[in-house]
């Protein structure tokens, strides 16, 4: 283990092919995987409204002093995961996974090693300047919390994406470490509503994770990584995923019930048929690596969701 961690600061390999400036942003742009951000928007969004109820006014610099963080946090997770993966030979040039910068020759694992120290500094100051600014030091707790999953996800030695415990983690991050860290900042104080929010929110991120790892559910076994869907075996997996939506659309509705949002999160049961889509895929894949190529409407069912549930809140 040892070895392989030496050769996170290992130059570009010696054949690797010369690339054009273009070419390299290029390179770094599907490494960082902007795309993903996106899921970032929906927490902070909803942070920022519950804010504006509290304050009386929008915390316009706030928030985006908490999306830059975020979004720093977020590449760290992101690059983090493809340095690991291929420093302990989870993503090969067969895998499907990760985005293969690495083993094509594009960015070097010392280039991806500097990029997440800057990151890791970018988040650290955006979180200084947050907590200093709201006088919430409690905070530091969960952005730390927050900063060591991100690195030790698929790094040694904890590796915890890779022992099944990937979808709790994000469920937490992506959920109640950052609606109610943003919330916290955003309005000075702490609100416990932003917990039933936040349930919610962490499962529909969550199940992005889950869907994700179906594809792989026999690759990621082989190369010795362990998610929760290997874990269950296709079966079990199958029946998780077919469950996970309609306890999202319960939760979701029963913030109507409880009278925190308007009756308009109700139109989050048309979003059903992005739904079924992906549920007849599973259903019907002889191959399930095929999967991986309908993991947009997960994505998108994910989005639909999160934004009616913004506009129920601001209608409320």
């Amino acid at each position: 283990m040892h070895c392989r961690l030496s050769q996170a600061f290992a130059p570009r390999k010696a054949n690797a092919p010369a690339l054009t400036t273009k070419q390299k942003a290029k390179a770094w742009w599907l490494a960082c995987r902007p795309p993903f951000f996106i899921v970032d928007l929906i927490p902070v969004g909803l942070a920022f409204v519950l804010a504006k109820e509290h304050l009386g006014f929008w915390p316009w610099l706030e928030c985006l002093v908490v999306l830059l963080g975020c979004f720093c946090l977020h590449t760290i997770a992101n690059i983090a995961n493809d340095l690991f993966d291929y420093l302990e030979g989870v993503d090969t040039e067969d895998s499907i996974g990760g985005t293969h910068i690495i083993q094509n020759g594009w960015i070097s694992p010392r280039e991806i090693s500097i990029a997440i120290a800057l990151l890791l500094l970018g988040t650290v100051l955006s979180g200084a300047w947050l907590i200093s600014h709201s006088g919430q030091t409690w905070l530091w707790a969960p952005v730390l919390f927050a900063i060591l999953s991100a690195v030790f996800y698929v790094a040694p030695p904890i590796r915890y994406g890779c022992r099944g415990f990937g979808e709790l983690s994000v469920c937490l991050n992506m959920g109640f470490i950052m609606l109610t860290g943003a919330y916290a900042v955003m309005a000075k104080d702490f609100d416990l509503h932003c917990l039933a929010f936040a349930l919610p929110v962490g499962l529909m991120v969550a199940g992005i994770l889950y869907y994700q790892s179906l594809p792989e559910i026999e690759t990621d076994l082989q190369a010795g990584k362990h998610t929760l869907a290997n874990i269950l075996g296709k079966a079990k997996a199958t029946l998780v995923f077919y469950l996970w939506w309609p306890a999202v659309w319960l939760l979701l509705l029963n913030l109507w019930w409880c009278g925190l949002v308007s009756w308009h999160i109700a139109l989050c049961l048309l979003t059903l048929p992005l739904y079924i889509i992906p549920c007849r895929r599973i259903a019907t894949a002889t191959e399930w690596l095929e999967l991986d190529q309908y993991g947009h409407w997960v994505r998108k069912l994910y989005l639909s969701n999160g934004a009616l549930l913004i506009v129920a809140l601001l209608l409320k």
